[in-house]
């Protein structure tokens, strides 16, 4: 699991009061990206970029400007081009939401579906 702080800015809060929820979808991204960066080795980071294909994102309790809110993430799998990945978006121990995302992962040069080697999928999958 790879843990990502979220900070909230007043741009963030809607009408409502409250985290806009096309915000959550950043926070994915940026936590999905973070993990890469952090967990990859340098060169596999270099020489590879990711696209999302798909979000998936369950709301269970909004969230506000002063909530200190973290992104929990899992790489469920990687299969192909592909990785799943599990992000939970927390507020202490409370779930406020679930994410679901499947990636793609791009050659960095020719921007076109690229496999990762075995020894960098298994820094994310055992």
């Amino acid at each position: 699991m790879f843990r990502h702080t979220i900070g909230i800015a007043p741009d963030d809060i809607d009408h409502m009061g409250h985290v806009n929820n096309s915000v959550y979808l950043r926070w994915v991204q940026d936590a999905v990206v973070e993990y890469w960066e952090k967990i990859a080795p340098a060169d596999a980071v270099a020489a590879h970029l990711w696209v999302a294909l798909k979000h998936e994102i369950t709301y269970l309790k909004p969230t506000f400007l002063d909530d200190l809110v973290v992104a929990d993430v899992i790489a469920e799998h990687m299969q192909g081009v592909r990785a799943y990945f599990n992000t939970a978006i927390r507020r202490g121990e409370e779930v406020v939401a679930e994410v679901k995302s499947v990636w793609c992962c791009l050659d960095s040069v020719t921007k076109r579906p690229a496999r990762l080697a075995k020894e960098v999928v298994s820094r994310f999958v055992p």
